[in-house]
């Protein structure tokens, strides 16, 4: 499965580099909403609450409750992974506060096991939390058995190559496959067809953002794909 991103910053839908450098801005929210509409899931990611410099909060409800969404970005106390799944996030995606063992069980418990996702983004090997600012000592192979308990599958990015559109680290990617049979997604500077079609062979969706905003990949051809195609 393809999952494109809408990825939030001071109220706009915007692409960043490596999480730092915004590279360039979208539609309006609810017009990105319909461009990907074709799509069964998006991610939406609140990028302000994930680096603590404010809230999108009135847009990320608008957009749960009017699509299949998967919802990030700042989600460190159960209160607010249980309201985001009352109010119509398909998902919630936890990163920073996977890190804690009791937070992890606690904000599972809240939300659902089957509705917790655990986001597991590395740069230079290690796992880095705070919107990708602070690294951590762990590896992601390292946690994944740790959290595997509490949550339905994992969003790992590589965070290395995330905006460049140079391509991703597909041996990262078996390496996780193989350490996991949940539900794996895969983001850091997907930018081909053939890459997407690679994941799919392991039975791993693509979340993808700057290859669909600059127009690299094909948001029609994308949307038909079909089981076995990338889909």
């Amino acid at each position: 499965m393809v999952i494109p991103c809408i990825d939030l910053q001071g109220g706009k839908v915007v692409q960043l580099v490596q999480g730092r450098k915004k590279a360039l801005e979208g539609e309006a929210p609810l017009a990105m909403l319909e461009r990907f509409a074709a799509f069964p899931q998006i991610q939406i990611v609140d990028l302000d609450a994930a680096t603590g410099a404010g809230s999108n909060e009135e847009i990320v409800h608008l957009l749960a409750s009017r699509a299949v969404a998967r919802i990030g970005g700042g989600i460190r106390t159960p209160e607010r992974a249980r309201q985001l799944v009352e109010r119509g996030a398909h998902k919630v995606i936890v990163g920073t506060a996977a890190l804690d063992p009791s937070r992890l069980a606690e904000i599972s418990a809240a939300a659902g096991r089957d509705r917790l996702i655990v986001a597991l983004d590395s740069r230079g090997g290690r796992v880095v939390v705070q919107g990708w600012r602070q690294p951590t000592r762990f590896r992601a192979e390292e946690l994944i058995e740790r959290a595997a308990p509490f949550c339905s599958g994992f969003l790992c990015t590589f965070v290395d190559k995330e905006g460049l559109m140079e391509g991703t680290n597909l041996d990262w990617f078996r390496c996780l496959r193989r350490a996991t049979t949940l539900e794996l997604s895969a983001a850091g500077g997907i930018a081909t067809l053939e890459e997407i079609r690679e994941l799919s062979a392991l039975s791993i969706h693509s979340v993808v953002g700057m290859a669909i905003y600059t127009g690299r990949l094909d948001l029609r051809l994308l949307a038909s794909l079909k089981p076995g195609q990338g889909a």
